[in-house]
C-alpha cells in the first residue's frame, strides 16, 4: 500500500515472490492463525434424530402457547412469561401471540403503571419499548425525590434496580431519567454485587453487570439464560423443555452449515494463496449466525458468512499487504466488475478477484430464480462502494495524511466502517419482507442511508477504532476515529476515546428510537440491523476484537457451534 516501486512487474509476481520481495514496503501484519482447522468439516448430520426433536418441540410449542394465551387476564403474569421466552430466544415461535398480548396490554393496562413498584413499572416499560410501543420514561419520575434524585430507598431493592437498569437501556435522546436510572443503576449494582447471597439472583446481577441485555447476542444470552432459569423455584418446565430441545435442534443445523461451508472455503484455496491475510471463516459464520439464526433464514445466513469471510480478506488486501499501484488496478477492477479483467491484475490477486465475482455471482442467479434481481444489483453496488472507500483510505495512508473528523465519517465511518455492504448482503437472502424499499432505505450511497444503518456504522467504526487503535498503529495505517479527533481538537487520546464512547452511546439510542412505532421498516428487517451492531458490543467487551481472537469471540464459537446442552429425555440422540 505504501511504496509503488517493485523490482518485478506487478503482472508478473507470484504472492510467494512478492512476500520475499524485500524491495516492496508491505504493512504486514502477523495475524493469529485459523484456530479451528477442519473441526467442522466432516459433520454428520442425522435427518431422522433432527426429524424426531422438531415433532417433540412442535408438541412442546403448543404447550407454551396455552399458557400464554391463558394468562390474558393477568397482564402482569403474562409479560414474565413473554419476557422468559423472549430471554430462551424462542420467541419467533410465538411472534403473532406475543404481539397481540402486547397490543392488548398497551391498549388495556398502561393505568397500571402510576401504582405498581418499581420492578413492575420497569418490566412492563422493557418489554413494551422494546417491541416499539411508545411507553413514556415519564413513568419513571415516580421514584424521585423532591430534589429531582432517585429515592436513596431503591437500592436496597435489588431485583427492582436489576429491571430499571435493563430498562434504561432502551432509551432514546432526551431521556435524561433514563440516562440517570442507568448510571444509579450500574453504580448500585456494581456496589452490591459481591454481597449478593441469594442465588439465582446474584448469576443474574452479575451476568447484566458483564453484557447489557440490549446489546447482547440474544442466542448467547440464552444460553445463559437456561442454566439460571432452571434454578429458579418458578420455572416452567415445558418453556424450559422446549428452549433447550430447540436450541439443540437448531445447532445440529448450524453445525451442518458450517462443515458445508468450511468445504468451500477450503476449495477457495484463499487461505493458502493470500497467507498475510485472517482466516476468520468460523468466526464470520458465527457473525451471520447472530444476525439470524432461525431455520427459514439458512440460505441467508450462508451467503451472508460468504460475503463477510470474503470481505474480511479484501479489507486485508487493502490494509496488510496491496501497493497503492496494485490497489487502484484491484479496485479499477471490481467496478469494472467483469472477469475478463482479471487478467489485468497481478498473479497474486487473480484468485481472490475471481472469487470475489463467483460469491456474488451465486448471488445473483439466486435473485433471479427467485425474480428478484434487484437485490443482487444494490449489494454489488454496495460493494464496488466499499472498495472505493478502501482505496480512498490507502490513498490517505500512502500520503501519511490524517483526514478531519468529517472526512473520516464520509469514508471510514459511513463506507469502510463495511455496514453498508454487509447490511445489504443481509438483506438480499430474506424473504418477502425485504422489497426494493427495504434496499432504498438501507441506501444506494451511504450518505444516504437511514439513521439506523448510520448508528451501526458508528458503533461498529468507533468501537474498533477505541480498541484496535494501538494494534493497528503499530505498523503503516490509515489513521483511525481516534487520531483525527486528537489532531481535530487538540486533544489526548484518553480523552479522544471517551468523545467517541458518547458517539457510539447516542447511536445505540438512535437505534432504539428506530423501534418506536411506527417505524421506517417492519420490525423483522430492523432487528437484522440491531443484531448485526450487536455483534461488536459482544467481541469488544473485553477490550478484545475481531482481530486477534479475543476470549468473547472464541467463546461465543464454542457456545454455538459446540458445547452441547444436556439431553431433555434418555431417549434422545445428540445430532
Amino acid at each position: 500500500m505504501f511504496s509503488t516501486k517493485t523490482s518485478m512487474s506487478a503482472k508478473q509476481a507470484s504472492s510467494d515472490e512478492i512476500l520475499s520481495n524485500s524491495n516492496v514496503q508491505r504493512p504486514l501484519v502477523d495475524f493469529p492463525s485459523n484456530i479451528w482447522g477442519d473441526k467442522f468439516l466432516n459433520y454428520h448430520f442425522d435427518e431422522t434424530a433432527y426429524g424426531r426433536k422438531e415433532k417433540k418441540v412442535q408438541v412442546l410449542k403448543e404447550e407454551v402457547k396455552r399458557k400464554l394465551l391463558g394468562l390474558a387476564d393477568d397482564p402482569l403474569m403474562q409479560l414474565k412469561l413473554i419476557d422468559e421466552i423472549q430471554r430462551l430466544d424462542i420467541a419467533y415461535h410465538f411472534e403473532m401471540e406475543i404481539e397481540e398480548a402486547l397490543q392488548r396490554i398497551y391498549d388495556d393496562h398502561q393505568h397500571q403503571l402510576q401504582y405498581d413498584n418499581l420492578y413492575n413499572i420497569s418490566l412492563f416499560f422493557r418489554i413494551l419499548r422494546q417491541d416499539g410501543f411508545n411507553i413514556s420514561s415519564d413513568v419513571f419520575n415516580k421514584f424521585k425525590d423532591d430534589n429531582g434524585n432517585f429515592k436513596g430507598s431503591l437500592i436496597t431493592d435489588v431485583r427492582g434496580m436489576l429491571e430499571l437498569y435493563e430498562a434504561a437501556q432502551l432509551s432514546v435522546r432526551g431521556e435524561e431519567v433514563l440516562d440517570e436510572a442507568l448510571d444509579l443503576t450500574t453504580t448500585q449494582l456494581k456496589a452490591i454485587a459481591p454481597s449478593i447471597k441469594q442465588y439465582p439472583l446474584a448469576a443474574q446481577v452479575s451476568r447484566a453487570l458483564k453484557q447489557k441485555l440490549r446489546y447482547g447476542i440474544p442466542r448467547l444470552e440464552a444460553k445463559h439464560f437456561m442454566s439460571i432459569y432452571q434454578d429458579m423455584a418458578s420455572h416452567n418446565k415445558d418453556l424450559l423443555k422446549l428452549a433447550k430441545i430447540d436450541f439443540d435442534l437448531l445447532q445440529s443445523l448450524h453445525r451442518k452449515e458450517i462443515s458445508m461451508l468450511t468445504r468451500w472455503w477450503k476449495d477457495l484455496g484463499l487461505a493458502e494463496n493470500m497467507p498475510y491475510a485472517r482466516d476468520r471463516l468460523v468466526e464470520c459464520y458465527c457473525w451471520s449466525l447472530s444476525v439470524y439464526f432461525e431455520p427459514k433464514y439458512s440460505f441467508a445466513r450462508c451467503l451472508l458468512a460468504k460475503v463477510i469471510t470474503i470481505n474480511t480478506v479484501l479489507d486485508d488486501l487493502y490494509d496488510a499487504f496491496g501497493t497503492l499501484e496494485e490497489l487502484m488496478l484491484f479496485t479499477d477492477a471490481i467496478n469494472r466488475w467483469d472477469i475478463s479483467f482479471m487478467e489485468q491484475l497481478p498473479i497474486y490477486m487473480r484468485k481472490f478477484y475471481k472469487a470475489n465475482l463467483d460469491c456474488f455471482k451465486e448471488i445473483e442467479d439466486e435473485m433471479a430464480k427467485r425474480g428478484q434481481a434487484y437485490r443482487s444489483h444494490y449489494t454489488i453496488e454496495a460493494w464496488k462502494s466499499l472498495v472505493r472507500g478502501y482505496f480512498k483510505e490507502a490513498q490517505w495512508c500512502n500520503a501519511n495524511y490524517i483526514p478531519t473528523v468529517e472526512e473520516h465519517y464520509e469514508v471510514s465511518v459511513l463506507v469502510t466502517s463495511t455496514c453498508h455492504a454487509l447490511i445489504s448482503a443481509i438483506f438480499v437472502g430474506m424473504d418477502e419482507t425485504v422489497t426494493k424499499e427495504t434496499f432504498e432505505w438501507t441506501g444506494k450511497d451511504p450518505k444516504i442511508a437511514s439513521k439506523m444503518v448510520k448508528a451501526s456504522s458508528i458503533v461498529f467504526r468507533l468501537m474498533d477504532d477505541i480498541v484496535g487503535h494501538k494494534f493497528e498503529q503499530e505498523r503503516v495505517h490509515v489513521a483511525s476515529s481516534v487520531e483525527c479527533y486528537m489532531k481535530q481538537y487538540g486533544i489526548s487520546e484518553e480523552k479522544a476515546c471517551d468523545l467517541l464512547r458518547k458517539e457510539v452511546a447516542k447511536a445505540w439510542k438512535d437505534m432504539n428510537e428506530a423501534f418506536l412505532r411506527p417505524t421506517e421498516m417492519p420490525k423483522p428487517i430492523l432487528m437484522r440491523v440491531l443484531n448485526f451492531a450487536r455483534v461488536m458490543d459482544v467481541i469488544y467487551i473485553e477490550n478484545d476484537d475481531f482481530t486477534n481472537l479475543g476470549t468473547p469471540l472464541t467463546d461465543a464459537v464454542t457456545s454455538f457451534l459446540i458445547d452441547e446442552l444436556p439431553n431433555e429425555d434418555d431417549d434422545d440422540d445428540q445430532p
